[in-house]
């Protein structure tokens, strides 16, 4: 596209900070989207990094560490940035700079150096989320499980997990469960059916897990949806997926499982595909008050 002129003038945000701080070694996803959503903003309208630093008072260097979520980026400077690029104001740019504010620290943060990033950056989509929808076929949902079949569901792991990291990746599962008092949100889980049979743990465990989820249908905001196995078929089957829609469109986001670790994907031509595959799913699975039913059934019938 043709790059935008900007008329009038701009009064360019001084560096605030003092000293030159070191980009960062591990951005989380939270950051890194925050820096696509700048790259994307700029490309858009064809404006240069070039062009873009001078505006905002930076070199080319920083620019890059802003795209690539390694710097972060002052509210200030956001919204020159953002007028440089035609964006004015409105919920996106809210949003953005919402983003920009946020330097706490999480509960999930004294997990970093144990745990894998990504899993750690699940809990952080999910405390950031307007509302989460899940797709699982071979276990149940994180959030949903209980301490002794989540336990059962990281020794099957290979390789297998060392002792402690299994335990703390148990305990950081578990804790990621405060969404429901600390932060409620509508969550709707669909789980086939595999899933609800799948003795992680064996019967016992597997009895408990159950219980568990009919107690967890009844939360405010959660739906638990079933899909049998008389369901022939269904969009997204051969995956799990893990829907966190954000304050506008542009900004949610899907968490897929792979075998390497939880992959984060937000192009426009993906999320299209997967809110389809989400309203196909919707179609075809039973509702809440008939999947109770169908828990209850399959826990009465456990041996």
């Amino acid at each position: 596209m043709q790059a935008a002129h900007f008329t009038g003038s701009i009064d360019r945000p001084r560096d605030p900070e003092k000293r030159v701080m070191p980009p960062r070694l591990s951005p989380t996803v939270r950051q890194q989207r925050l820096g696509i959503e700048l790259r994307k903003m700029r490309e858009h309208v064809g404006v240069t990094p070039k062009t873009l630093a001078a505006t905002i008072g930076t070199d080319l260097p920083k620019i890059s560490q802003m795209e690539n979520g390694k710097s972060g980026i002052s509210a200030e400077r956001l919204r020159v940035w953002a007028r440089t690029c035609g964006r004015i104001e409105g919920p996106y740019l809210d949003a953005l700079l919402a983003m920009t504010q946020d330097r706490r620290k999480y509960w999930w943060d004294g997990y970093r150096g144990r745990l894998p990033s990504g899993i750690i950056d699940i809990a952080e989509m999910e405390h950031h989320a307007e509302s989460l929808t899940i797709l699982h076929t071979s276990f149940i949902p994180g959030l949903l499980q209980t301490p002794a079949y989540a336990s059962a569901v990281f020794a099957r792991l290979r390789p297998a997990l060392p002792g402690p990291e299994a335990e703390a990746r148990t305990a950081f599962r578990i804790q990621r469960q405060r969404l429901f008092t600390e932060r409620p949100k509508p969550y709707t889980a669909f789980i086939h059916e595999s899933a609800l049979r799948m003795q992680f743990g064996g019967p016992v465990v597997l009895r408990e897990q159950l219980r568990s989820l009919l107690r967890d249908s009844e939360r405010p905001g959660v739906e638990i949806r079933t899909i049998p196995f008389s369901v022939d078929t269904f969009p997204g089957s051969g995956e799990s997926l893990y829907l966190a829609c954000g304050p506008v469109p542009e900004l949610d986001t899907v968490q897929i499982d792979l075998s390497q670790g939880p992959k984060f994907v937000h192009t426009d031509v993906d999320l299209q595909t997967y809110r389809e595959i989400k309203t196909e799913t919707e179609a075809i699975a039973l509702d809440p008050v008939e999947s109770r039913d169908f828990i209850r059934a399959i826990l009465e019938n456990l041996s």
